[in-house]
Formats: structure tokens, C-alpha cells, sequence
């Protein structure tokens, strides 16, 4: 019988596997925009590439719930992971050819990786004890912490690995991902449930009409959006400023560092406080970030500013996840958290499009300014939820 402990070879070793995804999307977030910027016919394209990592990862949405629910986590994960290393090895033939287009077709595609790998935090929460639940998506979490490190500095060090800029470090790519279909390998997945109906329980739409569910997908996909559009711009924004790259992979290493260091103590958080305050929280640590970024842009600006930006994700994205969770039953994960990951990817992909055209033609300011409006909704949905739950739980 399979047990689920709350803390498990497994547990571990997917906390690694998440570290490598988060590995992956920093150096893609790092040199991306920079290689459009250089390879792009227009200037306002520059963050097309970005934009097609993520619109990739919705259009994948649905056929990754459907690879989970026919093939399990494992064979879907690894999948992911080939395609991961098919794309990275895209990527740097198109900077190799200065192929722009072929540049933004290779993230679109490496977009079906995103949406497997967006998925690690609900499997954490299958191979643990269901009372620890909380802790355990946190845990994994906060392996995002070796992407916070390893992302901005292998960008660094292998930028001009080859005679073309970054085309090294999307072969380094490849070669994260070969490392963490090695680790998964070694993974053991909780079972899938039996199917109790043919059904696979409630349809979708009932299960999106609960306001724990609205929620969370507006709390997961909001947050996640605002981060996007702000952490997009930051190299171009840094390099406008006539800031060097090697401030611009600080200011993304603090950052992501603030995304994924919570994640140790976010779930007990969570625990103790409730979802809803954590990401309150969240909610506010984001507008801060806005009025330190507004402030200034010096190098200590774009440092504490980005960071209290990762912090503030952390707990919109943890609670968000944790509250999910309390709204679909096993057999409906598949087609819930389907629908939760394209709700993301939607909004990231607008947020990337909005990220490359503001700041190419607003500036860094109206780019934060802007970026007001979502955390606006993100609270609204809260306080209506807070509502109809009645007094605090």
C-alpha cells in the first residue's frame, strides 16, 4: 500500500525537480527578452519571445491534463522534460541563425514543459500526509530557491559561452533538463485514484462556479500575471538605464530568491492564518514593490523592489494553490488543475505582450503604475470571498 509521509524521498527529489524547472524559466525570463530585443524587426516585439513561453504553456493546458489523467505524473512530467530539451536546442540554433520567428515558435513549444512543470506543486501535495498538505506544496516551493541561484548566474556565465551571445546558455538548457529527467526518474508518484463514475466526477463548470475556486484562479492567475509583467521588463528596463547584465541577473537572482525562500515557512503560514490573509498579504507586498520601483532606478531600487515582488508571488501563488485545493476531488484534479494552469498562462501571456509594449514605449513607471489595476481586482476578489464565507475561519 502506498504510503504518503510527510516528508519522502519523493517529496525531496521533487523539490529538486522544481528547482530545475525554476532554473529553466529564470535563464528563459534573463536572456529571452534581451536576444528579441536584439533579433526582433520592432522593438515593441522584444518580449514576444517570453509571451510565447507562455501562451505555449496554455495552449498546452488541456492536452497536459489529458496526458496526466491517460499516462499518470511520471510519463507526463518526463514528457515535458524532452520537449524542454527539444526547445532549448531550437532556441539557440534560431539565435545561431538570427532567426527571430524560429525564436518564438521554439518557446511556444517549450511552453508545453511550463504547463507540465506548473503541475510539480499539486503532485507535492499527493505525496505527503494529507494533514500537511500545506507544508508540503511549500516545501516544493521553495526549490524554486536553486533556480533564484543557479538561473541568473548560469545566464552570466555562459553568455558568451559561444561567439554568439546567449546561444550557450540555452544549450546549458538542455542539459538541465536531461539532469532533472535523471531525478524524476527516481520519483514515486502517489497511485492515480479509481475512477468512482465515468464521469470523472463533476462537470467543469460546476466545479469553476465555486467561489473558492473563482478565487484562487483569479489569485493564482493575477499574481502570477503581475509578477510576469514586471519581471519581463526588468532586464530591458536595467539595460536602458545603462545598468550591465550583471546587475540585471542580481536583481533577477534576489528576486526569485524572494519567490521561493518563503516557501519554507509559507504552508505553516497558511496553516496557522488561512489562505485568504496570506494572500492579503501577498496583495500588499506587491504595492509596495510598485512604490519602491517607482521611486528610483538605481541598482538598490530594482533589488528591493523585484524581491518584495517574489515575496508577495509567493504567497498570492501558495494560497491561491492551498485554496484550490479544498475544491475538486480526486478525480477531478485533472480537469481542475488543467483549468487553473490555463487561467495562468492566458494571463501571463497578456501580461508579456503588455510587459514588451510598455516598456518599450511608456517607460518603467507607467509600467508599474499600470500593474495597480490587477492587484486592485486580486483584493476585490478576496474581500468578496472573505464575504461569503461569513467570519473568519
Amino acid at each position: 500500500m502506498y504510503k504518503r509521509p510527510l516528508m519522502n524521498k519523493n517529496l525531496w527529489l521533487l523539490t529538486l525537480c522544481q528547482g530545475l524547472f525554476l532554473t529553466n524559466n529564470v535563464t528563459f525570463i534573463a536572456i529571452s527578452g534581451l536576444v528579441g530585443l536584439a533579433l526582433a524587426p520592432l522593438g515593441w516585439m522584444a518580449t514576444l519571445p517570453v509571451m510565447g513561453y507562455v501562451v505555449g504553456g496554455a495552449l498546452s493546458a488541456g492536452l497536459v491534463a489529458r496526458t496526466q489523467r491517460k499516462f499518470g505524473r511520471k510519463l507526463s512530467f518526463q514528457l515535458g522534460l524532452m520537449v524542454a530539451v527539444i526547445s532549448a536546442l531550437l532556441c539557440a540554433w534560431a539565435t545561431y541563425d538570427r532567426h527571430f520567428w524560429l525564436l518564438v515558435a521554439a518557446t511556444v513549444l517549450a511552453g508545453y514543459y511550463n504547463a507540465n512543470a506548473q503541475l510539480y506543486r499539486f503532485a507535492a501535495a499527493e505525496l505527503a500526509a494529507p494533514a500537511f498538505k500545506e507544508k508540503a506544496v511549500s516545501l516544493v516551493m521553495a526549490g524554486g530557491l536553486i533556480g533564484g541561484v543557479a538561473g541568473p548566474n548560469l545566464a552570466s556565465a555562459t553568455r558568451n559561452l559561444t561567439a554568439i551571445p546567449f546561444a550557450g546558455a540555452y544549450f546549458a538548457l538542455a542539459g538541465v533538463a536531461l539532469l532533472a529527467m535523471a531525478l524524476l526518474a527516481a520519483v514515486q508518484f502517489a497511485p492515480a485514484p479509481e475512477k468512482t463514475a465515468a464521469s470523472g466526477g463533476r462537470p467543469l463548470r460546476e466545479i469553476m462556479r465555486q467561489p473558492a475556486f473563482i478565487v484562487a484562479a483569479a489569485g493564482g492567475a493575477l499574481g502570477f500575471g503581475v509578477m510576469n509583467l514586471l519581471m519581463a521588463a526588468t532586464p530591458i528596463a536595467m539595460q536602458n538605464c545603462g545598468l550591465p547584465f550583471s546587475d540585471a541577473a542580481l536583481v533577477l537572482e534576489w528576486h526569485v530568491i524572494g519567490m521561493f525562500a518563503p516557501g519554507f515557512f509559507t504552508g505553516h503560514l497558511i496553516r496557522r492564518f488561512g489562505a485568504l490573509p496570506i494572500m492579503a498579504l501577498g496583495v500588499l507586498l506587491n504595492v509596495l514593490c510598485v512604490g519602491i520601483a517607482v521611486s528610483g532606478v538605481a541598482l538598490h531600487d530594482f533589488v528591493a523592489a523585484l524581491f518584495l515582488l517574489g515575496v508577495g508571488w509567493n504567497f498570492l501563488f501558495t494560497g491561491s494553490t492551498t485554496l484550490a485545493l479544498e475544491t475538486y476531488q480526486p478525480e477531478e484534479k485533472d480537469k481542475a488543475q488543467g483549468a487553473l494552469n490555463f487561467f495562468v498562462f492566458a494571463t501571463m501571456a497578456l501580461s508579456s505582450l503588455a510587459s514588451g509594449i510598455l516598456i518599450t514605449s511608456q517607460g518603467w513607471t507607467l509600467l508599474n503604475i499600470g500593474s495597480l489595476l490587477p492587484l486592485a481586482m486580486t483584493a476585490a476578489a478576496l474581500l468578496w470571498l472573505r464575504l461569503q464565507q461569513g467570519p473568519a475561519r
